[in-house]
């Protein structure tokens, strides 16, 4: 039998906004796994190993930015792809994408998430 694949980590602290990117990736054929918060969601990349992360940026316990360049700066993590995801401007993605520190995101969606863009990016990411 194949190995199952990998999930893709939903991280964001707004259950409407997790539901509906679950839902989309669930319906697309994706396995999905969630955290409701920075510090949760750290613990599932680390247990969980998945595919692709999906990240808000704005959350309680642990900020995306945090969570974000935790995963970039462990040897085991940082090649697994993350998709930002936020309501912040492109003020934000200038931000994030010039940290020397860490490389930028792998793809960048803003609130509200539109269906197609964010199925086509992963796809484009899982190959």
């Amino acid at each position: 039998m194949p190995a199952p694949e990998k999930p893709i980590l939903v991280i964001d602290d707004e259950l409407d906004t997790r539901t509906y990117l679950v839902t989309l990736l669930k319906d697309n054929g994706y396995t999905v796994v969630e955290a409701a918060n920075g510090a949760e969601g750290l613990e599932k990349v680390k247990a969980e190993a998945p595919a692709l992360v999906t990240l808000d940026m704005s959350m309680p316990e642990k900020s995306g930015v945090a969570v974000y360049r935790t995963i970039k700066e462990d040897k085991q993590l940082k090649q697994i792809p993350v998709i930002i995801i936020t309501g912040v401007s492109r003020e934000f993605e200038q931000f994030i994408s010039s940290r020397k520190q860490v490389p930028p995101p792998e793809g960048y969606i803003a609130k509200p998430v539109e269906a197609e863009p964010f199925i086509a990016k992963v796809r484009e990411l899982l190959g």
